[in-house]
């Protein structure tokens, strides 16, 4: 494998096939001061106006949640990456992603701000005229406009292109003459802006920028959910709804550009958000493990609920490695776009564009990680987390849409090959290459050459063949399948799952490496023990996705050859996981939290 010197210089999905260096990895320990004063800014404002009004939240108290919008807005919180010339902070993108996940553990609230920043606002600052950018950004910046999106249809979901809702041109040539409805729309409730698709002649795939009042735009009823109860959702109808000429966003015929773009962005933000989700769920059964007591003994003492902390921190804390390095890459492109010569929004869409799959695989890691720290927060609190008086039944029931929204998990994982292999076709990524020569390696005696005995020399050396792990299951799929490999859903999902389990043991890896260098090993233990115990894992699952998937469409000597390189490639030394866990969760206890 090749050792690339620049992590800005590695392209999306180049990580596969290049050792990233870990003095170029940017790691939440480099916030700086004030994207750290950010991260408090937002978990104070959680603390001070979200947690005590929770429950006239998820009531859907009238004008509670626009109210909060609002003072969040006075705080400066909605408006972190919007320029300044529409009244906007003007902040990187790291900081912007810190704001989704300091805000992450709102709940509701959390949900209704992220639409407002993302999707709400996103499209009109990225594909907007001047004029209409000039008309709505700096209201919607500061919260007194509220942002919504209307792109999902009761009959197209995953499918967003089926969408049926047609836009006619008037005969006057003054209006677009919108028929149809939307669903789902968060926010949509009280909403004064939203962006809507429609089809323009029944084919040209459109952007529109409707606002409140407009003539035939009316809301259906809040949706009765599951979860995120706070949350306004209804339904959006258009009939015979004027909307004029100027509000056309962007190109017409070229409305998923807008869709798709503004997806890579929110897939990055629901991780960050989801992340935010997990710590504050983790902390509540931390503290509430400390307190209960069986048998004479406080809970946390007993090792099946030290397992369970310690498996919460552990995917938090490679989940935030992961978020972080890819929120840099995104800035780092950005910048550079920006230097040649490309404007604001093709310099940020290009930028989230170039890391599409790595935001497709956060948005399911994250989304599922917070799945997880619930589901265990509810069995560490027993009877009492099916209790509705207990936070953790309300984490558990929000946590569930995330892996709906913003693409499925399903979706997701099936983007985040088809795009790699995609930009192989087009010689943007050589995976052939690579795949070539593990395929070598496997028919050759195996180098038993002089052991590399620097720092974390073996770890290094089970990523390395963790990726070729994939690149043997996917070359395989692709030499074997051919044309059909994009029906064989299961065996793309099965070489995502892959993917996603050595991109985020290499960030973790690389995160533990970058701190020994500047504090010593020594300081960095406890991180060494999560990096370890994932690693450690993670080889398993890989293995297991790995067989699944050669299982599925290789047989004979072929298989046989494979299922043993698949043994080689993820195979790793004895660990001592329990001792590490445990280790784990006698911090998080002495921490009261997750404060890692």
């Amino acid at each position: 494998m090749e050792t690339t010197k620049q992590t800005n210089a590695l392209q999306g999905g180049e990580w596969l096939i290049k050792e990233s260096n870990p003095f170029d990895t940017f790691i939440p320990e480099d916030f700086n001061e004030e994207q750290t004063m950010v991260m408090d800014m937002c978990s104070q404002f959680l603390d001070t106006e979200i947690l005590p009004a929770i429950d006239r939240i998820d009531k859907m108290e009238p004008g509670l949640m626009p109210s909060l919008l609002e003072k969040a807005g006075e705080q400066g919180l909605l408006s972190t990456s919007f320029p300044e010339q529409y009244g906007g902070l003007g902040k990187d993108f790291v900081t912007s992603s810190i704001v989704n996940e300091g805000l992450g553990g709102g709940y509701s609230f959390s949900v209704a701000v992220a639409a407002h920043t993302g999707i709400g606002s996103l499209p009109i600052l990225y594909f907007g005229t001047e004029e209409q950018k000039q008309k709505y950004i700096p209201k919607l910046a500061t919260g007194e406009w509220k942002g919504a999106y209307g792109l999902t249809e009761p009959n197209s979901g995953s499918d967003a292109l089926g969408a049926k809702t047609t836009a006619k041109l008037s005969e006057d040539g003054k209006y677009y003459i919108l028929n149809g409805q939307k669903c789902w729309i968060t926010n949509g409730g009280f909403a004064d802006v939203y962006t809507v698709f429609a089809k323009i002649d029944g084919d040209k795939f459109t952007g529109f920028i409707i606002e409140r009042g407009f003539e035939g735009f009316t809301q259906g009823p809040e949706e009765h959910k599951m979860g995120i109860k706070g949350s306004s959702t209804v339904q959006l109808y258009f009939q015979d709804c004027k909307v004029p000429v100027e509000n056309v966003l962007g190109e017409i015929g070229k409305g998923h550009l807008i869709a798709f773009n503004i997806l890579n962005i929110g897939r990055l933000k629901l991780c960050a958000a989801a992340l935010g989700g997990s710590k504050r769920a983790a902390t509540t059964s931390i503290q509430y493990a400390k307190t209960r007591e069986q048998f004479k003994l406080p809970i946390a003492k007993f090792g099946a609920i030290r397992h369970k902390m310690a498996e919460m921190a552990i995917r938090m804390w490679v989940c935030e490695s992961a978020l972080y390095r890819t929120a840099k890459w995104i800035d780092n492109k950005e910048h550079e776009l920006l230097a040649s010569g490309k404007g604001f929004a093709e310099s940020l869409l290009g930028a989230a564009e170039e890391y599409a799959i790595e935001c497709s695989m956060l948005k399911v890691y994250g989304s599922e990680v917070l799945d997880f720290v619930v589901d265990e927060g509810v069995q560490i609190h027993g009877g009492n987390g099916f209790s509705d008086e207990y936070l953790i039944s309300k984490a558990y029931r929000d946590s569930r849409i995330n892996r709906i929204y913003e693409g499925t998990n399903e979706i997701n994982r099936l983007l985040t090959v088809d795009m790699m292999l995609k930009r192989a076709m087009k010689g943007k990524l050589d995976l052939m290459s690579p795949a070539m020569a593990v395929q070598k390696e496997l028919m050759s005696i195996p180098d038993f050459g002089s052991e590399d005995e620097s720092a974390f020399a073996k770890e290094r050396k089970y990523i390395a063949n963790f990726k070729k792990a994939i690149l043997m299951v996917a070359g395989a799929a692709v030499q074997k399948l051919m044309m059909q490999l994009d029906k064989e859903q299961e065996v793309l999902m099965n070489i995502a799952d892959m993917a996603i389990e050595a991109y985020n043991a290499e960030s973790a890896l690389l995160r533990v490496m970058k701190l020994a260098d500047s504090k010593g090993e020594a300081a960095v233990s406890l991180q060494a023990d999560i990096m370890r115990t994932y690693l450690y894992d993670a080889a398993d699952r890989i293995n297991k996705a790995g067989k699944d998937c050669l299982n599925s469409f290789a047989d004979g000597d072929e298989l046989r050859m494979m299922h043993i390189g698949l043994k080689r490639f993820t195979k790793l030394e004895p660990f001592n996981s329990k001792d590490a866990r445990r280790r784990i969760s006698d911090r998080l206890v002495s921490d009261d939290g997750y404060h890692l």
